[in-house]
Formats: C-alpha cells, sequence, structure tokens
C-alpha cells in the first residue's frame, strides 16, 4: 500500500520543528513527508538586527535544513495555493515552475510577511528586515549612506544620506534602530570627513509606549537607553508620506532621509487568503489541537495559525513569536501522528518563558519568567537564550565565535555590494506578489482532474 503522504508547508521555526519531530515520532515506513521550503535553511529571525549590524555573519543565523531533517523530502520552493478538497497543495520552484504536491495531512507554518498599510511611496522605499537577504541589504545600504555622504560635495545631499528612519516599536525595530546606530557611531570615526553630528536615527511607532510587552519599568529603561544613545524616539507617530529623500511624519515633520526601515508589524502569509476558511485577524483559526476543522487532514501553526493561547485563556491567540512556533510544531507533529494511528490529539499549551532585547553591546533589557534585567546580567539572559534555541552545535558555535570576534576585533564596515543599482522594495524579497488567487487555484485543480 502507498504510505501516507505528509506534507509541511513552510521551512521557518515552527515547519521545521514539525518535520524533525514526524521523523522522531514515525518510522519510514508509516509516512513520506515532505517539506516546501524557499531556502534550503531555517532562519533565526530574532538575531536579524545582529546580522543587518555586521555583528553576526548571515551563515551564522541560516541553519543548515539538511543538518537538521534526515529523511525529509525537501521541495525547494514556496506554496501559491491549497485546494483542501482536491488535498492538492501548488507549489512555486525555485525554477519558477509550477508543480502540484498530494497530500494526506497537510501541516500549513507558511509564517509571515511584512505589514504594509496604504502611504504613499511607501512599497517603493522602504526597506524590510523580514529575510536573510533583507538584512544584508540593509547592511550595505547603510554602509553605502555613509560612503555615499563623506564623497558628497551637496550639503543638503549629505544630510539626507546621515539621517535614518525606523518605523516600528517592537522589538524587532528597537534591536534594529539600537544595532546599526551603534554602527554608524562607530563607522564615522573611519570618516574623517563626516561631521558625526549630522547623524542621526529615528525610531518612531504609532503606539504610546515602547515595547509595552515588557511593561512600564523595562519599557522605560529600554527607552532611556536609546535616547542616551542620540537615538530620536517618537511615539504616537506614524509616518504620512516617503520620497525618495524624505519621510514625512503624521506630526507634520519633514526629515531629510534615503532610509526607511519598515518593522511596524507582520501579517500571516499570503498563502492563508487562497484558502476559504476561517481567520482572526487575518490568520488562519484552528482548534487547541491546531487542526483547522473546515478541512479533513489539515493543521496550521506559527506566525500564520491563531492557535488558542490556554495558558492565557479568555479567547487569547498565541502571538506570532519564535517562542511558541518552536514548541507548536513539535504538538503539531505529535497531533499528526496521532490522527495518521487513529490516537486521540492533545491541545496545545505553552505559559511564556519571557522576553529578551538585546540593544547591543553591553545594553539589554529581558523579562525572562518575569524577573526583570537590564544591562550585563540581561545581556547574559538574552544571548543565553538565542544559544539554547539555535537547533545545531555547528550555529552555536558561529554564533558564539561571531560574537566574540566582533566584540575583540571590531568590524571593517564593508559592502559586499548586495543589489547594487538594483531596486529593493518590500515584495522584492518576500515575494508577495506570487500567490494565485482562489478562483486560478480550482481552474487548477479542475485542469488537473481534466488531466487524470
Amino acid at each position: 500500500m502507498e504510505r501516507p503522504r505528509i506534507l509541511v508547508v513552510g521551512g521557518g521555526f515552527a515547519g521545521v520543528e514539525c518535520a524533525r519531530r514526524l521523523e522522531h515520532k514515525l518510522t519510514p515506513g508509516e509516512a513520506d513527508i515532505a517539506i516546501v521550503a524557499p531556502f534550503s535553511y531555517e532562519l533565526y529571525l530574532p538575531l536579524l538586527p545582529q546580522v543587518a549590524a555586521g555583528v553576526l555573519t548571515p551563515q551564522s543565523v541560516a541553519v543548515s535544513l539538511r543538518r537538521m531533517l534526515r529523511r525529509t523530502r525537501i521541495i525547494p520552493g514556496g506554496a501559491i495555493g491549497v485546494d483542501p478538497q482536491a488535498k492538492v497543495c501548488v507549489i512555486r520552484k525555485i525554477t519558477d515552475e509550477i508543480i502540484d504536491e498530494h497530500y494526506d495531512y497537510l501541516v500549513l507554518a507558511p509564517g509571515s510577511v511584512t505589514r504594509t498599510f496604504d502611504i504613499p511611496g511607501l512599497t517603493d522605499y522602504a526597506r524590510g528586515i523580514k529575510t536573510l537577504a533583507e538584512a544584508a541589504y540593509v547592511r550595505d545600504h547603510v554602509i553605502s549612506q555613509l560612503d555615499l555622504a563623506d564623497a558628497a560635495t551637496d550639503h543638503e545631499e549629505r544630510i539626507s544620506r546621515l539621517q535614518f528612519v525606523v518605523v516600528g516599536g517592537g522589538y524587532a525595530g528597537t534591536e534594529t534602530a539600537a544595532c546599526l546606530q551603534r554602527v554608524t557611531s562607530s563607522a564615522v570615526k573611519r570618516y574623517p570627513r563626516l561631521n558625526p553630528n549630522l547623524i542621526k536615527w529615528h525610531l518612531i511607532d504609532i503606539a504610546p509606549k515602547l515595547m509595552p510587552e515588557l511593561g512600564d519599568k523595562l519599557g522605560r529603561d529600554a527607552l532611556d537607553i536609546l535616547r542616551q544613545r542620540g537615538i530620536q524616539v517618537s511615539l504616537g507617530v506614524s509616518v504620512a508620506e516617503v520620497t525618495e529623500d524624505t519621510v514625512t511624519f503624521t506630526d507634520g515633520r519633514v526629515i531629510p532621509c534615503r532610509t526607511l526601515i519598515w518593522t511596524a508589524g507582520v501579517a500571516a502569509s499570503p498563502l492563508i487568503g487562497t484558502m476559504d476558511a476561517e481567520t482572526v485577524r487575518g490568520r488562519l483559526a484552528t482548534t487547541a489541537d491546531m487542526r483547522v476543522p473546515q478541512f479533513d487532514g489539515v493543521f496550521a501553526l506559527g506566525d500564520a495559525a491563531a492557535v488558542p493561547d490556554l495558558a492565557k485563556g479568555g479567547g487569547a491567540v498565541c502571538p506570532p513569536t519564535a517562542q511558541h512556533a518552536q514548541r507548536q510544531g513539535k504538538t503539531a507533529a505529535d497531533n499528526v501522528a496521532a490522527a495518521l494511528r487513529g490516537h486521540s490529539m492533545r491541545p496545545y499549551y505553552h505559559k511564556d518563558l519571557g522576553l529578551v532585547v538585546d540593544l547591543g553591546g553591553a545594553d539589554a533589557v529581558s523579562k525572562p519568567l518575569g524577573i526583570e534585567l537590564k544591562g550585563v546580567a540581561a545581556q547574559g539572559v538574552a544571548r543565553g537564550y538565542h544559544l539554547m534555541a539555535l537547533r545545531t552545535n555547528v550555529a552555536k558555535v558561529r554564533v558564539m565565535t561571531n560574537w566574540l570576534l566582533n566584540a575583540t576585533a571590531g568590524d571593517d564596515f564593508v559592502r559586499t555590494g548586495f543589489q547594487l543599482r538594483r531596486p529593493a522594495t518590500l515584495k522584492d524579497f518576500e515575494y508577495t506578489d506570487s500567490y494565485l488567487t482562489r478562483e486560478q487555484i480550482k481552474q487548477h485543480t479542475a485542469a488537473l482532474r481534466a488531466k487524470q
């Protein structure tokens, strides 16, 4: 008899953890396991700001799928549509070839994309920091602004190249602004023609508080650290318009600026919109055991799923964090194995372990298990947590080596020329325009049936 086919969509924390657990739970004869992933690695997202800052090399946060997955078939591409009735997933391979993958059990963990709004110029001029390529590009871009400002003969051009705006006062935005500000303040010593006082970093957020999940005290501590470094933090403010060399804030200020880094939240993968299923704020609604109730054999988890948070209760859903995604992956794999064997499934339950925010150098704020820390102690907790969360010993050694090297030898502020002289919009890195519509999926699967 043909073995049941389990298809995992997504090579992030949730998808990879699920595939690893399935390999452990199931014998080779029980099921065929495949994973759809556009890249050959699991990206450790929380450390991307340090990649952008040059503290870590890109390879150190890209954990090889083939090191972690021994017998899972890896399909290099992305899912662009699902027909749950036909049990077919439509995949665009990295060659742009479209293929159909049939499944008996589908685990949807496609993750999220950068959330944008209808702001003039935003999608044309903003840079994100959601993928490894974006982080590498942002680093190149920031260093190139210093190079171009140093060579500029026009004072207005120099000012615009030395102002940087980060939008989003969450973890990604705060860490990105903090880490990159350290880069420019260190790099300017190598640019004797540049006035350090012209370099300005702005961090803005529409919310009234910075990282409210940390609590009032730690949120204020983080705010104080940023402002002491000279970062201009504006709360209750967003972006009204972006042009090639200006950013207009909603409070009316117009900033001469050629660098806007957008980290104002995430949205579930557009793949979710291709399915006729119930959603919660754009995320696929699931039961506590991560089943999608409308469809047979379909599970969803991670950033793209609204999994009930039983630890909080009251109808809350799990936040889109790596901490939950990794643990959901294990539980989802257990439940897929249970469904395959005809056993009962268990609900997902996890009490949040706390939060860590690395602001670069010795600066950090952390709240492990509700204990508020700052400074060196918080930095130790933050880095210890990241090392624990990395999935291979090779990755742990690379990251520790990078930290040590950067602390002792510093940075050479080298541009690699990545995406040189090419436009770099959000969709160029996140491929948000690649998905099929529901009608296109129906037509596709109908044509597939006709061929059969």
